[in-house]
This record gives C-alpha cells, structure tokens and sequence, in this order.
C-alpha cells in the first residue's frame, strides 16, 4: 500500500474500532484483564455499612470517632501485541492480507486497552525482532502502533515465535498482557510459551487463511512457499492431492491446539474470510466466564 491508501486504511480502522470498544470491548476487556491489586488512597469517615476490617484504629483514635482506610484497583496494565511480520503473513486470497486483519486485530485490542487507562506496545518480529515500540498511553500512540503494522516492510523472510517471546519477557515486567498475532507457520516454540504464559497473561491469536485451510479444484497450481521460496506444480483435480493437502493441515492445526493447552496459553482462532469480532468476543466472555 501507497501512504495515501495507508492513511486511509488507519481512518477505517480507528472509526470501526472505537465504535466497537465503545459499545463493547472495553467492558468486556476490563472485566477479564484486571489490575494487580489494591492500593490505598484516603481515608474517611465511618458510613453504616462499611466493613469493620477497614477501620484505621490510628486515625480513629486521634480523631474521636471512626475512620476507614479506603482503596482503589491498581488498574493500569501494560499489554504488548507481538505480531508476525514474516513473509506468509502478507498473504491473502482476499483483498486483504494476514498482515493487515492483524493491524485490525491488533487495534481492536489496543484502543480497549487505553479506553481502560492501560499501555500499550508493540514488537514486530519474524524470525528476529525487527520493531519494538516501547509500552505507552494514548490514542495517538495506538494509531502509531497501527500505522507501524501497516507500513513495516520486514528485512528477513522466516518466522521465530520462541525469539519474540524471549524479547518480550526481557522487555516487559511481570503479570503483563501479551497477545501473540501470528500464523503460526513456524515450530519449536512450545516450552517458550510455557515460560512465558507463567510470567505473562499470555493470548495467542492465529491468523488462517481459507487457502491455507483447503486447496481449491482449479487445475494446476504452482506452490511456493513464501518463507523459503521453494516451490511446487500441483494437480488440484486430484482428489488425492487435495486430500492430503487438508491432512497436513489438520495434523498442523493439532500440533498447534497440543502447544497451547501443554503450556496452558490461551488462544482464538481467526479465519481472514469471516468476522474477527465473533471469535474475539467469544474468548473474553469465556475468560470472564471462568474467572
């Protein structure tokens, strides 16, 4: 995309968003993804009804009558999008790419964040850290992060979820959120994902396209494989083909689930061909669900 088509493209996704967080997400966002505590604030005069535990006896005693310790949530978050850059995510069977429902995602999530008061950043990997923006407040900021996603042109081809996730670990302090957007062509990252699932409010959100899902029956098709350009002629009138097609992906699809529920990480499945609200929507009302 021209920067003209960019801007444009930012507009779109900043007027859907923030009528989406508006009316939802932030609620929903905030109802799941709380703060680490209490802190204490002020304190004030006994009211009927206030429990007896948070009477301050020192403040009472000086003053002649009760007084009680009052809290508030130690709200603010910091939440960290991790987002595949690699060369398979700029594909797309649909006017738009992988990479650019992942901007869109990845907004989606970041204005609920600051509508809450939270932080956000941003690292851009794909089989190494090529962008990081450090964790900050403010519209302003989130539609930089959007527009980062957008223009980033990645200088390497492959994917490394395990390396990205080690940055992120030494970038960011504890009890922090991190959505990973990827399409999760990549392997060996399961005991990565344990480490930092038990450091982190950990999200995986994979991005499939539906060519990716099935092969269609178009004749022949020259395959290549956008990370390491190796390349193939297949026969899609192949009943036989196409089958073995969907196995692989199946088995894919399986390794993926075993890693996430082994290392006890959260995941939501996106397909590029329909709604990605649905999916969103059905794991913070799940997650809240359980607790």
């Amino acid at each position: 995309m021209d920067e003209k088509e960019i801007l444009k493209k930012i507009r779109r996704i900043d007027i859907f968003t923030n009528r989406l967080v508006n009316t939802v997400f932030a609620g929903e966002y905030k109802s799941i993804f709380k703060g680490q505590g209490i802190t204490f604030d002020e304190v004030r005069e006994y009211q009927d009804g206030d429990e007896i535990r948070t009477i301050d006896w020192n403040v009472t005693a000086r003053m002649g009558h009760a007084y009680v310790k009052k809290y508030v949530e130690e709200r603010e978050l910091i939440m960290m999008l991790l987002v595949d850059m690699s060369a398979s995510t700029a594909f797309g069977s649909i006017p738009e790419t992988k990479a650019e429902i992942a901007a869109e995602v990845a907004a989606l999530l970041a204005f609920s964040a600051i509508k809450n008061n939270d932080k956000v950043g941003l690292i851009c990997f794909t089989d190494t850290v090529e962008h990081f923006v450090a964790p900050r407040k403010g519209k302003r900021h989130v539609l930089r992060v959007v527009r980062d996603i957008l223009r980033f042109q990645p200088s390497h081809s492959g994917t490394d979820i395990a390396e990205a996730l080690i940055f992120a670990d030494q970038v960011l302090k504890p009890h922090s959120v991190v959505f990973l957007i990827s399409d999760f062509m990549d392997t060996d990252y399961q005991r990565q994902l344990r480490i930092t699932s038990k450091r982190h409010s950990l999200i995986a959100i994979t991005l499939r396209d539906q060519r990716e899902v099935e092969m269609p029956n178009v004749g022949l098709i020259e395959f290549e494989d956008a990370e390491t350009g190796e390349r193939m002629v297949v026969d899609t009138r192949s009943e036989q083909a196409r089958q073995l097609y969907a196995e692989l992906n199946q088995e894919a699809d399986a390794a993926r689930l075993q890693a996430f529920r082994a290392s006890q990480t959260d995941f939501i499945n996106i397909r590029t061909d329909e709604s990605y609200v649905t999916p969103l929507m059905r794991f913070f009302r799940q997650r809240a669900a359980r607790g």
